[in-house]
């Protein structure tokens, strides 16, 4: 067999694997081993690893575009846009959105709670901006992230500009309430309530909010990260494998 004619280079940068972030940002804490199972439940033999928990820092002006050439660009354009039409409404936009953030090509506005049925509704409804879908809420919980441990994350795209923004808030676990946005954006119903199914974020305003996956008695929110790990034993072949939680631990 010949040899290829262009072997890899092993210390060539691979271009599948993104790129790792700068030491920057804000650090919410510390996670070791994987899965954040720490009783036992590992199985995977990687219960040694330690990472930090670090979220993005603001980024500063020129934003640029998703392409990531220097320079003002698209992300530049939105912001503007954004902020002039919140100013016109005579909303402040620095007390309305708490940063901007642009990480690996893609831009967050992070928004005050109270102010994001007018910031989407803005998003949606000026021609310069035109955001007219939001394809999903997303819940995350950082525990560590004191104050703010409930994230939602609202995807939205432009169909009419072709661009591709998100939002961002945060609710402290003691008041686990976000406005609905179903009234802006119908398709969010059922996006809002397998959030508060999952994560236990409350959605204020919300026509019917009730769980979507688990049984209504269920006790606890299955995705947070301080959820039991838990599970059932299961029969194979006349065997029986334990729960998650209970399966031999390698470390």
């Amino acid at each position: 067999m010949s040899e290829p004619t262009n072997p890899p280079n092993p210390d060539a940068p691979d271009e599948a694997v993104p790129a790792q972030r700068a030491d920057t940002g804000e650090v919410i804490g510390t996670r070791r081993g994987m899965f954040g199972a720490n009783d036992g439940g590992d199985t995977s033999g990687y219960g040694g690893l330690v990472r930090t928990v670090r979220l993005p820092g603001a980024s500063t002006r020129p934003y640029g575009g998703p392409d990531g050439a220097e320079g003002a660009g698209v992300f530049d354009e939105i912001a503007d846009e954004l902020e002039g039409a919140l100013d016109e409404q005579g909303l402040v936009p620095e007390h309305v959105i708490d940063k901007t953030v642009v990480d690996r090509g893609e831009i967050t506005f992070h928004v005050q709670r109270e102010y994001l049925p007018a910031v989407a509704r803005t998003l949606r409804d000026d021609p310069a901006l035109r955001f007219e879908l939001c394809t999903g809420v997303s819940g995350v919980h950082y525990p560590d992230d004191k104050g703010r441990e409930l994230h939602a994350v609202y995807h939205l795209r432009s169909i009419t500009h072709n661009r591709l923004i998100r939002l961002e808030v945060t609710a402290p676990d003691a008041d686990p309430h976000v406005p609905s946005t179903v009234d802006i954006y119908p398709t969010n119903d059922w996006h809002e309530r397998e959030t508060y199914d999952f994560f236990g974020l409350i959605f204020d305003g919300h026509p019917a909010l009730t769980r979507i996956m688990m049984p209504d008695d269920w006790q606890g929110f299955p995705q947070r990260k301080d959820y039991p790990l838990g599970g059932i034993p299961v029969e194979y072949k006349g065997a029986q494998i334990p729960a998650p939680d209970q399966r031999r631990s390698y470390t």
